[in-house]
């Protein structure tokens, strides 16, 4: 055969068809955005929660050391009071 210059148009292997995916409805878009919050609020949690411990632990250190104490000589003298009662 001799080529014209002439292209033929072969028809393209079609893709199957990917079903749409249905809308969510109100209720359902809002159970999605409460469990993306309640997972975002676990991790925040995981992160947050032992640094204000340590801050709180921190803070109690501090001011003790500024009145001249320590957290153990509270805890032992917290112990011979209550032995004394």
């Amino acid at each position: 055969m001799q080529d014209d210059g002439l292209q033929i148009d072969t028809p393209a292997i079609a893709a199957p068809a990917v079903p749409a995916k249905p809308q969510l409805s109100w209720r359902e878009k809002r159970w999605e955005r409460r469990r993306k919050r309640k997972f975002a609020e676990e991790v925040l949690g995981w992160i947050l929660v032992p640094l204000i411990l340590a801050g709180c632990y921190g803070l109690v250190v501090a001011v003790l050391a500024a009145l001249g104490t320590t957290p153990g000589a509270v805890v032992q003298a917290l112990g011979q009071a209550r032995g004394a009662l």
